[in-house]
């Protein structure tokens, strides 16, 4: 079997499409509901096949024209070839799917997912890949599944356009630098206001040589507010130039009669890559935790209090856990500089954090949690022992949320109310709040 006809029926996670072929589901990137695509055969397990798509004869109705000039190169986005209400759709079907078939969540408790307000233009984050050849310097992204660089033709269309401008400028001074082949990876971050960090990936020796080129070369060029070089893992990362932070307004319209929350991090520190729609998961988060003031909030994964801080207007008490440190101190800065004297945060696991504070007999009302891809599975067994009445789940990947919510189903919860949030248009990503309570 090398090349076969596939009839495109469903989008599946991952962004593919599924199609079945001589009794076994075989999977297509970049195709189409509708498609009858012509498949060359790349991978043959026992359950499913994956295929190359070599063309669509007939193409899909549902099919637009991609508008990046490197979609399918570029490993970045894999839905650009369809509509965005399609998009849409597709991730409405795909989170009530997951959640159905592992954690048996009714499709009826799965509420209408939010949609961004532009399918293109939101990523305030980009990780730039960088690879120098015969002594050419490409700035852009993975293709899939490969460590070879894709040029960004002129601007990435999911880049805001602060992003775009900030690689411009920089490309054609990077020609100057030093050691291009040992420079793997350059990172852009950016705020609300204007501001932006430049972080310069390097593998060299040459640590000093490399600041004092960059101290000269960058600062006005380029239109950031802050630069720095990290040299190994995130604890190496040290400050060349200018402020050492970016920020983000949360909105006074989610604080009836209270002000709004001003939030920053610093270069290294997480933040979600679409501010808009950040807004619609702590709106959500806030909605159904249904505050009244006198509650005891344990928020697990707190980063830089990004759910901490508009929680804590609204309740007794917050704890947030966070096991990187620099996040912590960003959550602690972020709560004085807002006046928010109704938080402390500490810097542990998330599993250690709940074994110490069911040790000492703490109980919280509220647990809200924000893990990583991988998911909570060691911190959802243990959350019982804080006796939540609710607990507010906020995930980026539906499998590891929907592994979890069937754990947290067996002690003693069941799902309330959960809702897919689109984070990521152009892609298959899918970020969600999922609200469980206390059977």
């Amino acid at each position: 079997m090398n090349e076969v006809t596939v009839p495109i029926e469903r989008l599946a996670f991952g962004g593919a499409g599924l199609g079945h072929v001589g009794g076994k589901v075989c999977f297509v990137p970049f195709t189409a509901v509708g498609d009858t695509a012509r498949v060359r055969i790349t991978k043959e397990k026992r359950s499913y096949l994956e295929g190359e798509l070599l063309g669509c004869a007939p193409p899909s109705a549902e099919r637009t024209e991609p508008p990046c000039p490197v979609f399918g190169q570029c490993g970045g986005c894999c839905w650009q070839h369809l509509p965005y209400e399609t998009q849409v759709t597709a991730k409405q079907e795909i989170f009530c799917e997951v959640l159905g078939r592992i954690a048996r969540v009714d499709p009826v408790l799965v509420q209408p997912l939010i949609p961004a307000p532009s399918p293109y233009g939101y990523r305030t984050r980009v990780q730039f890949k960088v690879r120098c050849i015969n002594g050419m310097l490409h700035l852009g992204f993975y293709r899939q599944g490969s460590h070879f660089v894709v040029d960004v033709p002129g601007r990435c269309l999911i880049a805001n356009e602060q992003v775009n401008h900030i690689r411009e400028t920089l490309l054609p001074l990077l020609t100057g630098f030093p050691e291009p082949h040992l420079l793997p990876q350059i990172d852009v971050a950016t705020g609300d206001h204007g501001d932006a960090l430049l972080l310069f990936h390097y593998i060299g020796e040459r640590v000093p040589a490399i600041m004092d080129w960059m101290k000269e070369s960058l600062p006005g060029p380029v239109p950031v507010t802050g630069i720095f070089l990290q040299t190994g893992r995130k604890g190496t990362i040290r400050k060349v130039w200018g402020d050492e932070r970016v920020s983000y307004t949360v909105s006074s319209r989610l604080f009836p009669k209270l002000s709004e929350v001003e939030l920053s991090f610093r270069c290294g520190g997480f933040s979600q890559v679409h501010y808009r729609q950040n807004l619609a998961l702590i709106e959500t988060v806030l909605t159904w935790a249904d505050l009244r003031g006198t509650e005891r909030v344990l928020d697990l994964f707190c980063g830089n209090g990004n759910f901490s801080l508009p929680v804590a207007r609204l309740c007794k008490e917050v704890v947030g856990i966070e096991e990187f440190e620099q996040s912590i101190q960003d959550a602690v800065t972020n709560a004085k500089e807002n006046g928010i004297s109704n938080a402390r945060f500490h810097c542990m696991s998330a599993e250690g954090g709940l074994r110490r504070l069911t040790e000492s007999g703490e109980i919280f009302q509220v647990v809200l949690l924000d893990p990583p891809r991988t998911g909570a599975r060691e911190a959802v067994r243990l959350i019982a022992g804080t006796a939540p009445e609710k607990i507010l789940y906020v995930s980026c990947d539906p499998p590891t949320l929907a592994r979890d919510v069937a754990e947290l189903g067996k002690q003693g919860y069941r799902v309330a109310a959960t809702r897919a949030v689109d984070m990521f248009p152009q892609t298959y990503h899918i970020e969600s709040v999922t609200l469980l309570v206390r059977s």
